[in-house]
């Protein structure tokens, strides 16, 4: 079997310039980077700001598993079935970062024949966007302690800083450091370490800002620390947020590739959806609106992560609805939810298979009764799916009001997903003019937006704090952060905070360690169980697979 990155060097690429073509695009708002990839100039949507946007398609997926369930790939297969139907389609993903690409997950641009490509750009470097979301990062980074060292006028206090510096890989080395030794010329001693530059607070801001005037103002109110006297400091405080944004203009145009169909898609942004928001930028997201009939985004991880963050966060910032959520599922996930060993997942196991369906069943409550959207169930379906285990998810799904679609893009691309794009546009002509549901309300005090999302999407009893939380939390509604929402940094693997409960758990708490405010992004981010803002590499590294011949071509990118 073809491994994906033969699949996609093996297919020729049309030159950017047709994609752009496709799209209707005017070349002045177009700057190509080589021959398959482009930014696409933000300023190009004040000339479409009268234009209807096209309906928006959310998908998600249930809790993810080491049997894989295939969102990136459904999302890119489902964008290529639309067109096949006759619907101009754009679709808008996130980047991947250089952290799981070199770790455990390899390769984020899709699968088999529903890639985005050049996908080895995608996986690498790309057009350079995180390392700008680094350089503006670090720059802060350098300007805060510079001014501790230059005499500190705003009394900084060099142990409540919490900055972070950043770098776009796995390295637990990083976590927690001191640096500035060696004598006063080196700068003032202090506690220091460094967070994966897609948990920077510059991602999410990156990603939710609508313009290049909306991206300073946020960029301002980054809070880096505090005073002797507990009052905040900001980077507007240390006046970065001029120099930050020149790092970042570039970074904020979305960038444009193509499917292995040579459609259009947007990927732009790249936050984790486990430790930050998990979306896309709004900014790529409303350019696709205003190209598409039809634009396909996803959220990263399961929905009770990157969905709730898309909706109660993303979409609150935006005004963006989706018309349309596809819940994405395998039957293998399924039994792996229901403790079938990952070595016995090609056999048929239906009762396994039945304890561990309430995972998707509870993710589609969430998503129909909870946010009030149409969902459908995508079922990324293997060669060893039978039909009497395919019939028990189309039964149970059905009980719920739910439609089920089988989806063989991997393997066909476009073709393979029909079924799954005719009851996506079925559901989405239905739903017109689309609401949403919110989680909470802003106005609500953070222990109580907490407990909303911890209750009504995790299904949890209810939630414990540490003391350090209900300090921090406390502090933070004083100083007048607290009608912000919550961005919860939980476990991607289970609906608790406990990676090991599998299913569908009931009758536990989640635990919250810290809360700390994002004031630029917009919302608070809440640490829960033992969740880290850099991960580490694991035992056999994705990175010791991967290679490059005498011509340059690269091997083992998934």
């Amino acid at each position: 079997m073809k491994s994906d990155i033969q699949i996609a060097q093996e297919t020729p690429m049309e030159p950017i310039g047709k994609i752009v073509e496709k799209l209707g695009i005017r070349d002045d708002y177009v700057e190509c980077y080589g021959k398959y990839k482009a930014k696409i100039d933000y300023n190009m949507l004040n000339e479409y700001a009268e234009k209807k946007d096209g309906k928006l398609i959310l998908v998600t997926a249930i809790n993810p598993t080491p049997a894989g369930e295939g969102k990136t790939t459904t999302t890119v297969g489902l964008g290529d079935a639309l067109n096949l139907c006759g619907k101009k389609t754009v679709i808008a993903l996130r980047e991947p970062s250089l952290g799981p690409v070199f770790g455990v997950k390899g390769g984020a641009a899709g699968g088999g024949y529903a890639q985005v490509v050049p996908m080895e750009d995608i996986n690498l470097h790309f057009t350079g966007d995180m390392h700008a979301i680094g350089a503006a990062n670090n720059l802060l980074a350098a300007m805060l302690d510079n001014h501790i060292q230059q005499g500190n006028t705003l009394g900084i206090d060099p142990r409540r800083i919490t900055w972070k510096r950043c770098v776009d890989m796995n390295d637990r080395q990083l976590r927690f450091i001191v640096d500035g030794l060696n004598g006063k010329a080196n700068g003032t001693p202090r506690e220091d370490g460094f967070d994966i530059t897609v948990a920077s607070e510059i991602m999410a801001i990156l990603c939710l800002s609508q313009n290049i005037t909306d991206l300073k103002e946020k960029l301002a109110k980054i809070v880096v620390g505090y005073t002797y006297q507990d009052k905040p400091v900001t980077a507007g405080d240390l006046k970065a947020q001029g120099a930050m944004a020149a790092l970042l203009k570039d970074a904020l145009k979305p960038n444009l590739v193509q499917t292995l169909a040579h459609n259009p898609a947007f990927i732009h942004g790249g936050p984790f959806a486990n430790i930050a928001h998990g979306c896309n930028s709004i900014m790529a997201t409303r350019t696709a609106l205003k190209l598409g009939d039809y634009v396909v985004t996803e959220a990263g991880f399961g929905a009770d992560l990157g969905a709730e963050k898309f909706l109660d966060i993303k979409c609150r910032i935006s005004g963006l609805r989706p018309s349309v959520v596809v819940i994405v599922a395998t039957v293998r996930a399924l039994k792996y939810n229901g403790g079938v060993a990952k070595a016995d997942l090609n056999q048929e196991n239906l009762e396994a298979l039945e304890k561990g369906l309430p995972n998707l069943l509870r993710h589609i409550e969430n998503i129909t009764q909870g946010f009030g959207l149409p969902a459908v169930v995508a079922i990324n379906r293997f060669p060893t799916d039978t039909e009497a285990e395919l019939e028990m998810v189309y039964n149970s799904c059905k009980k719920l009001g739910v439609n089920v679609a089988l989806s063989e893009v991997w393997a066909k691309g476009g073709e393979g997903g029909i079924e799954l794009a005719k009851e996506v546009m079925r559901l989405a002509e239905e739903n017109e003019n689309p609401t949403l549901n919110f989680t909470y309300n802003t106005e609500m005090s953070i222990k109580d937006k907490i407990a909303a999302v911890a209750k009504k999407i995790y299904r949890a009893d209810g939630v414990d704090y540490s003391p350090q939380a209900l300090k921090e939390i406390a502090q933070l509604e004083e100083l007048g952060y607290g009608k912000l929402p919550v961005c919860i940094a939980k476990t991607q693997y289970s609906f608790s905070d406990d990676a090991k409960k599998l299913g569908a758990p009931v009758n536990f708490n989640i635990t919250v360690a810290k809360v700390k405010v994002s004031a630029g992004a917009g919302f608070v981010v809440v640490l829960t169980g033992d969740i880290m803002t850099m991960p580490g590499l694991p035992k056999v590294p994705a990175a010791e697979k991967i290679d490059v011949d005498a011509n340059g071509v690269i091997s083992g990118l998934f």
